[in-house]
């Protein structure tokens, strides 16, 4: 006996399975994110409240205190969870087909790139637009730099820091300084660097 799988593609895509990218629903929802991120993307630096406004409209979940700076995209934006004290800084890109969760008081600098989605090896089921990907954890007071790069599937513990232009291809523990292409670690941080 043969049991159908009855789950939406976004549960699927969520659930981190082989997903239909073309869904009119996933479609719809893309639809809907670029709407929202290009009017988050028209906010000016005078006007924090109407750009956290939209960002907390757009994101998953999200702190009180948020900042998400011109210009900003992503694919979903309801499977970006951050924390209290977010800030993005310029031209930051989130894919986010599977959950992007990021902690408090995160830091992304200028044009930093976390990709939850990625595609299939084989080519028959990748040229036939389905999608695959990883959710991606960033715990709490992490500094990721300017241009960094982190793909699919990686988490990183509580006091990160990511040296400019990246990539980090696999997770890494707390409180730490990770550089470097693929990233490895530089140094551990003094406890003097980690208190609070």
């Amino acid at each position: 006996m043969v049991i159908k799988d009855t789950r939406s593609e976004r549960e699927k895509m969520i659930a981190e399975e082989p997903y239909n990218v073309q869904d009119p629903e996933l479609v719809a929802d893309r639809i809907r994110a670029q709407r929202l991120f290009k009017k988050l993307n028209t906010t000016t630096l005078t006007d924090l409240e109407s750009n956290a406004r939209i960002a907390k409209e757009l994101f998953g979940s999200t702190g009180e205190k948020i900042e998400v700076r011109p210009d900003f995209s992503c694919d979903y934006g309801y499977n970006i969870h951050v924390g209290e004290n977010f800030f993005a800084n310029w031209n930051c890109i989130l894919l986010d087909t599977c959950p992007i969760n990021i902690g408090k008081n995160a830091l992304l600098a200028p044009r930093v790139q976390m990709y939850s989605a990625s595609h299939p090896f084989d080519i028959e089921r990748r040229t036939h637009w389905i999608g695959t990907g990883a959710s991606i954890n960033i715990g709490d007071n992490c500094w990721i730099g300017g241009g960094a790069i982190i793909t699919p599937g990686v988490t990183l513990g509580n006091n990160v820091i990511v040296g400019a232009g990246s990539v980090v291809t696999k997770s890494f523990g707390d409180n730490l300084v990770i550089a470097g292409n693929p990233a490895r670690v530089i140094r551990e941080l003094d406890p003097n660097e980690i208190r609070q």
